[in-house]
């Protein structure tokens, strides 16, 4: 398990050569360069097909999945695998294998290209969506990569440590939603100014409804990295992939309208002026600097979760299905998605270049757009 972190940052390093070189990685290819590899580190005989069964048929007529992995020659991992560059969003590949493993009677699902892995419980009574546990892409959290694939080795599956974190997320998943639909929308739950009318005799129910009203409440529950096996590594990053959740903080900002406190994404630092040459420049003239390239996936957080968004080639940014003209018009589509339609205009806005990130073309760095914008405005005054 100590060169599980290694063997991580090896395949973040192959795939950063792959995309500044312009090639295609196939299935068979990202199978041996970025899949095999990590199973090997989490313990699992690549050449022991007891343990490591690749083209898995349950019967001879189903389709064959890449890899199922056995204890005691009993499948207990099945992973779909596409190639580097394939979009997993596609509904298809997730459907297709929790419902061959279903029938299988396999519990667990991980779906990769080799630079994001997705782990779903087959067996979880809800829908297809509700089924992920956890997502991570390797280049964007190693330290996050490394705790989810570390739930995958072979002693943790052996000793079932998975499902018992799965049992806590799926418990503190439906706490949450409960929890926002009390703090949901400008007008406090009936039930939750009851329950402090009864605690709060000195104060008035309308005091209590007003009060309510300016309160602003994030939740916040453990993630499963926090009891995942330790490894040798360095600290993990205090981000993660998780969704954010409820200690009711109530605080007097009445600008907004919502129920989480808003996270920083990256740690604070100086502002840094933008020039009128800064401004004038736009994602198109980005792209036609070289720094940007069409197809590149924009990366942004909010509130502790991650978003992505795609850069088209005329300089627009697709978003869950929706094409915005701007980068800001972007961020504040996936406030909206957050807090609702009924978000303030105070706490919509976003600066779109500084809230979302992408790798440079010519440096090869992840970058905030607006630092892009910068190295561009430089350029063309040097």
């Amino acid at each position: 398990m100590t060169e599980l972190r290694a063997v991580v940052e090896q395949c973040v390093e192959r795939q950063r050569r792959h995309r500044e070189r312009g090639q295609l990685m196939n299935e068979q290819n990202t199978k041996a360069a970025l899949i095999d590899p990590v199973l090997g580190a989490l313990g699992w005989d690549l050449y022991d097909t007891d343990e490591v069964h690749r083209e898995y048929k349950r019967v001879r007529q189903d389709n064959p999945v890449d890899y199922a992995l056995l204890l005691l020659r009993t499948p207990r991992l099945f992973i779909e695998a596409k190639a580097l560059g394939e979009n997993l969003d596609d509904p298809r590949w997730a459907n297709q294998t929790i419902s061959y493993a279903t029938m299988a009677g396999v519990e667990w699902v991980a779906l990769t290209n080799g630079a994001e892995w997705r782990v779903y419980n087959a067996h979880a009574p809800v829908p297809i969506d509700d089924k992920l546990f956890r997502a991570v892409r390797l280049e964007d959290d190693i330290d996050a990569a490394v705790d989810l694939l570390c739930l995958l080795s072979k002693q943790n599956m052996g000793d079932n440590r998975i499902e018992e974190l799965w049992k806590s997320f799926f418990v503190d998943r439906q706490v949450h939603a409960k929890l926002r639909e009390l703090f949901a929308g400008s007008e406090p739950a009936p039930d939750l100014v009851d329950v402090l009318d009864t605690r709060m005799p000195k104060l008035s129910r309308e005091e209590i409804r007003q009060s309510l009203v300016r309160a602003r409440a994030t939740f916040d529950f453990p993630t499963s990295a926090a009891f995942a096996a330790p490894v040798q590594r360095q600290p993990p990053s205090p981000q993660t992939y998780e969704p954010s959740v409820p200690q009711a903080v109530p605080r007097p900002a009445p600008a907004a309208s919502a129920h989480h406190l808003p996270a920083p994404a990256r740690p604070n630092r100086q502002a840094v002026p933008v020039t009128p040459d800064e401004r004038r420049l736009k994602l198109v003239d980005l792209m036609s600097a070289g720094r940007l390239k069409p197809g590149t996936v924009l990366h942004g957080r909010y509130l502790r979760e991650r978003h992505t968004a795609e850069l088209l080639a005329d300089g627009r940014i697709r978003y869950r299905g929706e094409v915005y003209n701007s980068p800001s018009g972007a961020g504040e589509a996936v406030k909206i998605a957050i807090h609702g339609a009924d978000i303030s205009d105070t706490r919509k806005a976003t600066d779109g270049f500084d809230f979302w990130q992408a790798q440079d073309a010519v440096t090869g760095d992840v970058v905030t757009l607006k630092e892009i914008r910068r190295r561009v405005a430089q350029g063309r005054q040097g």
